[in-house]
């Protein structure tokens, strides 16, 4: 994975967090997302990376963001609840899609 695809990765966490809608205390886990990404971006020179990040939030699918944030979640030691409510989530995509 080269270092572009591990910050399209983590910005895709984060709209992907930021989706759930359902979960009261997301609002915490975006800033621990945010300073993941901001220690990433100081020790990583990513050209464009606001380019990048708009990328990401505008032509990637939900699923694939959902997917992203699930990775990084189990990073952080997330809450099992909201990764609970990402994998139904993601769930129920699937199933609309078919």
């Amino acid at each position: 994975m080269t270092t572009l695809d591990e910050y399209r990765l983590y910005v895709g966490a984060y709209y992907g967090v930021q989706a759930m809608d359902s979960y009261d205390l997301k609002v915490y886990i975006l800033k621990e997302i945010d300073d993941y990404i901001k220690n990433f971006l100081k020790s990583n020179k990513i050209d464009n990376y606001e380019e990048e990040a708009l990328y990401v939030k505008d032509n990637v699918s939900l699923k694939v963001k959902l997917q992203d944030s699930l990775i990084l979640l189990n990073r952080l030691d997330a809450p099992m609840e909201l990764i609970l409510l990402i994998k139904n989530r993601i769930k129920e995509i699937d199933i609309s899609n078919n």
